[in-house]
């Protein structure tokens, strides 16, 4: 079983003396290690798969990690072994003590929209960044477990007195709708165990070895639960690296890795320095950039993959030309090795940096796929459904129940959501409660009356069902009764209305398969819903260049990368302190290491800005890398003339035209 591991991926595995470090540089085999340890604890020490439990941060690496294992297991048995993300763990762990924290099993899970829609009307005075900065210092203050009143009475300025306040009434709000957001998936469980010490020790029980993975992209909350549940015994390997921390703005905190040194005195650290992907120079500058951050554990890759040619680090005289460069190089670079298009990935620090990129593919008519755009889930049809989902499994979710009842339109307007609204707000029930209520026939006309009861019987009908009969029988019964497909043709124009239904049928014929994979009954497969993207689980086929942001793109590799725009306030980010310096250094050296054969970086000496030229500085990373294994090219230092705008088309084109004539196609 472990015979395809190295010496120390075969001592990271069966070591279980005690609490475990694995330091995993990129491209070392971390996850090799966490599925041959699974496999190492089940058939060689005997734990039974329910008793393990591995935790990431993707669900594209809990379903690959969950794969890989299925794979070593020689008895094929991995019933109940749970490969999660933090947040489903954290579910089924209230899910299963929600009682003891006044919940229901079935509370529902608002997503960032839901939040930001119930923090808009709390605060109508803010704009949109207003409401997202909002957002942030409401998960903050539960990262750090600073309860709503603990925040009124810290309040040191009134901006952050009124957010306290809101942030009050925001709890109370989906303490009412029995809803539940992001944060408190981690919170809530590390809350419940402080204060009941019988569901701590039931789920240390269940869960006997813990591992970890991307332990430096833990925040402080996620940092505690693993810690309660780890308990007395110890029994956990944490995977990471501290110089692929690039998360600290969204919480995350690297000292986590260094905190375990101090709270385990008996911590064993075991470093992965061989790397699997890249040639020895690509690693060899990121070493020596990465060096120049603050070390707590030293480490260094090496690779058996051969010297491999030099870094080229190419000056572009504005955005467009750089585009044209690096696009007119890719063509010319996969001619030359017949390659795919899928070999190259052209990364950023920010978005707003890809359009320029865009454009020049386009124009070329190159394949491409952009990371980070419009999740499945976010589609105005898909929430239109969900929204169903969610009320049938959770009655007291208004948010749902006004969507549902008002989509496709069924007599139910806005006036009679306003009376209805208020009734409840008067009695402190939900929505779905008050309209059965018999004072309501007053509040309303008759036929509005008729039409709001008929729409909650029925959904009362589906709920009394979806414990017990098939999801995808349900799910069939509920379109049909909805009306969705006919209320989309009659708003809609054709092709946008077969695409929207095209959307749904994805959607619903996923979530069938899934519960009978799964052997989930509809109300289970409601509240996997906020956390399961049907994206995370699609193997990219597509023949297409890659553009990413750095951060989307760790965990990523490619035989040919490109890093561009690497200026100073670009990369490192305008502003940084030395602390974030650090952290745009480390978002560097995740670029660099994405790359297996080939690394072009470049760099503006001017941009536009409005109707103004202002020029641009070459980031200072570049000048921590070792002069020996780059090349310089474009406007850097003695490098080649650069070509003309018209030059470089007439050889794009040439390219093009060479392509053809082999029997390539660049489209």
């Amino acid at each position: 079983m472990l015979s395809k591991l190295n010496p120390v991926q075969r001592e990271a595995a069966t070591y279980l003396d005690g609490p475990l470090l694995v330091l995993a540089g990129a491209g070392s085999g971390k996850t090799r290690v966490i599925t041959h340890k699974i496999a190492y604890l089940i058939e060689v020490c005997g734990y039974a798969p329910k008793n393990i439990a591995a935790i990431t941060f993707t669900n594209k690496a809990a379903n690959e990690m969950k794969s890989r294992v299925g794979q070593l297991l020689r008895s094929g048995n991995d019933k109940g072994l749970l490969v999660s993300t933090f947040h489903s763990l954290g579910m089924n762990i209230l899910r299963a003590e929600a009682r003891l924290l006044g919940y229901k099993p079935q509370f529902s899970i608002f997503d960032s929209s839901d939040s930001a829609k119930i923090l808009a009307e709390l605060d109508a005075n803010n704009d949109k960044q207003g409401l997202r900065d909002l957002q942030t210092q409401i998960s903050n203050w539960k990262s750090a477990f600073v309860s709503p009143d603990q925040a009124i009475a810290q309040a040191a300025a009134p901006e952050q007195a009124m957010q306290a306040k809101i942030y009050a009434r925001y709890q109370e709000t989906l303490r009412a709708y029995q809803a539940v957001d992001f944060d408190d998936l981690i919170h809530l469980p590390v809350v419940l165990f402080r204060e009941y010490p019988e569901a701590l020790a039931r789920w240390q029980q269940r869960l006997r070895y813990l591992l970890i993975d991307e332990y430096q992209d833990t925040n402080d909350c996620q940092y505690q639960l693993t810690r309660l549940l780890a308990g007395e015994r110890q029994a956990f390997t944490a995977v990471g690296d501290d110089d692929q921390a690039i998360y600290a703005w969204r919480g995350a905190s690297v000292e986590n890795l260094h905190n375990l040194r101090n709270d385990y005195s008996n911590l064993r650290v075991i470093k992965l320095e061989q790397n699997y992907r890249s040639s020895q120079r690509i690693l060899a500058v990121a070493n020596h950039l990465i060096n120049h951050n603050t070390k707590v554990f030293e480490k260094k890759l090496w690779s058996e993959h051969g010297i491999g040619d030099n870094i080229r680090i190419y000056a572009a005289r504005d955005e467009d030309h750089e585009a044209e460069s690096v696009v007119m190089r890719l063509v010319a670079h996969k001619f030359e090795h017949r390659g795919r298009f899928s070999d190259y990935a052209i990364l950023y620090r920010s978005n707003h940096l890809s359009r320029t990129f865009e454009e020049q593919l386009r124009a070329e008519r190159i394949p491409y796929t952009v990371s980070g755009g419009t999740s499945f889930f976010d589609y105005a049809e898909i929430k239109d459904i969900t929204a169903y989902l969610r009320l049938i499994a959770n009655p007291d979710d208004d948010p749902a129940f006004i969507r549902a009842a008002t989509t496709p339109r069924r007599g139910i307007g806005n006036a009679t959501l306003e009376k209805l609204g208020q009734y409840a707000g008067k009695r402190h029930i939900s929505l779905f409660e008050a309209a059965f209520e018999a004072a309501m026939v007053q509040e309303i006309s008759a036929r509005q009356h008729e039409d709001l009861t008929q729409f909650c019987r029925f959904i009362s009908g589906i709920q009394d069902r979806a414990d017990k009969d098939p999801c995808g029988e349900l799910i069939d019964e509920l379109l049909r009764a909805i009306q969705y497909e006919t209320w989309l043709y009659d708003s809609l124009e054709p092709r946008q209305a077969e695409n929207k239904w095209k959307n749904v049928q994805d959607f619903t014929g996923w979530l069938k398969r899934k519960a009978e994979q799964d052997e989930k009954s509809l109300l289970q497969m409601v509240q996997m819903l906020a956390l399961v993207s049907m994206l995370d689980g699609k193997q990219e086929t597509q023949d297409a260049v890659t553009l990413s942001t750095l951060h989307a793109a760790k965990g990523l590799e490619f035989p040919h990368v490109f890093i561009v725009g690497v200026e100073e306030e670009i990369l490192p980010f305008r502003e940084s302190d030395e602390r974030q310096i650090e952290e745009e250094r480390r978002l560097m050296y995740v670029g660099i290491t994405r790359a297996e054969r080939s690394l072009q970086i470049s760099y503006c000496n001017r941009r536009r800005r409005g109707k103004d030229w202002i020029a641009c500085e070459p980031s200072r990373f570049l000048g921590e890398m070792p002069e020996s294994n780059l090349a310089y090219a474009g406007g850097h230092q003695d490098a080649v003339p650069q070509v003309s705008q018209a030059e470089g088309k007439a050889r794009l084109a040439n390219l093009k035209a060479m392509l053809n004539r082999n029997g390539e196609t660049p489209c």
